[in-house]
């Protein structure tokens, strides 16, 4: 299966279970992987044959700044649950990272994958 990748999408929002989390926005990043097959695209060369990494993008952006989740896996599950009601997506890879939640580390996060991949 092809794939069609959305590399360290930053978004700043509430998450977390922490008093402060619940107050102060911090920022997330995320990386797609959405599983689709690009054949019929490559050969009609037009956009309606895509899948919109644009508009999964928009859609994710606009999710995790308003959702306000507790945990990484709620929102990821979220994200996943987007990306799989994309026309085209068959699969999704989603990695949900914190980069503010523990000293020391450069982020912290989860990563699922949901539908078809391969």
């Amino acid at each position: 299966m092809d794939k069609v990748l959305i590399k360290d999408l930053r978004v700043v929002g509430i998450i977390g279970i922490y008093d402060f989390e619940r107050t102060t926005p911090q920022e997330m990043v995320f990386n797609l992987t959405l599983f689709t097959d690009t054949r019929k695209a490559a050969e009609s060369d037009d956009i309606a044959d895509c899948v919109d990494y644009e508009k999964v993008s928009n859609h994710v952006k606009a999710h995790a700044e308003t959702s306000k989740r507790l945990t990484v896996e709620a929102l990821a599950e979220d994200v996943a649950r987007l990306c799989l009601e994309t026309p085209g997506v068959r699969g999704v890879c989603v990695k949900v990272e914190k980069t503010q939640a523990i000293a020391f580390t450069a982020s912290v996060g989860v990563e699922i994958e949901r539908g078809e991949v391969s």
